[in-house]
């Protein structure tokens, strides 16, 4: 077993796309545009195990490596995740280096953690055909957690040295409510915010990530170091090119 993401991580920024269609058909229409890595959300899209699952498939015949976003930091659902093959998880809100570690024990398997051993029958092992898994899966698992809001903000170098967890992603528009703003991430204390957020983790050597659909703050914030940045999300890609479309008749 090998973590292309994870090892990537360490090597160069690595550009990708949101996933929020909830739709196998569509997720590996993105897969083919060969990003390195793709986000199947599963916070504000709506996707469950079953969905997840026919998204992973679609896309694994590609070089894009699947990132897996729970709704929330729920212990049996990641365990869930982690037995359909999600190598690579982001986990919302943490706001305290307790949560990360928490985070940390769920995906690991004992002692290190208390994720349930079934891999005999999880899509992750093959079902069983990796003899090896439960020997490798603690070290391939990626965990990215969400840092956006003031508290996280706050703890932000705590959680950065929670041992296990491989990068802190900023939420920008949960941090934007959260600092007073909500519904504007570009507002100069929030950029700052941001800024300085990116900095402090690359700083702690974990990788520093966040989603943008804006090229210039994209390239801003890879020049700051961030080493997986979302550019773009594939509904919003849709409605846009949709909408511009129709205005060439109107």
């Amino acid at each position: 077993m090998h973590n292309p993401f994870k090892q990537a991580l360490q090597e160069r920024a690595q550009i990708g796309l949101w996933l929020s269609l909830a739709n196998a058909y569509s997720a590996e229409l993105c897969a083919t545009a060969n990003y390195d890595w793709l986000l199947i959300d599963g916070e504000h899209a709506p996707n469950n195990v079953q969905t997840t699952l026919a998204q992973l498939q679609a896309v694994a015949p590609y070089a894009a490596q699947p990132v897996v976003r729970a709704v929330t930091a729920d212990v049996p659902l990641i365990k869930q995740l982690l037995d359909i093959g999600a190598h690579n998880l982001l986990i919302p809100m943490i706001d305290t280096p307790e949560q990360a570690r928490a985070m940390v024990r769920a995906t690991r398997y004992p002692p290190d953690g208390i994720r349930g051993v079934g891999a005999a029958v999880a899509r992750a092992s093959r079902w069983a055909q990796d003899g090896q898994y439960l020997d490798t899966a603690n070290d391939n698992v990626c965990l990215l957690v969400q840092a956006e809001t003031r508290t996280a903000i706050d703890n932000l170098a705590a959680i950065c040295a929670v041992d296990g967890v491989d990068g802190v992603f900023i939420g920008p528009a949960d941090l934007a409510a959260s600092l007073g703003h909500r519904g504007h991430p570009s507002h100069p204390e929030v950029q700052a915010a941001i800024d300085n957020a990116i900095r402090t983790i690359v700083a702690s050597g974990k990788a520093a990530g966040i989603l943008t659909g804006d090229v210039t703050l994209a390239k801003h914030y890879l020049a700051l170091g961030a080493r997986f940045v979302a550019v773009g999300i594939d509904a919003t890609l849709l409605a846009q090119s949709s909408r511009k479309l129709l205005q060439e008749f109107r």
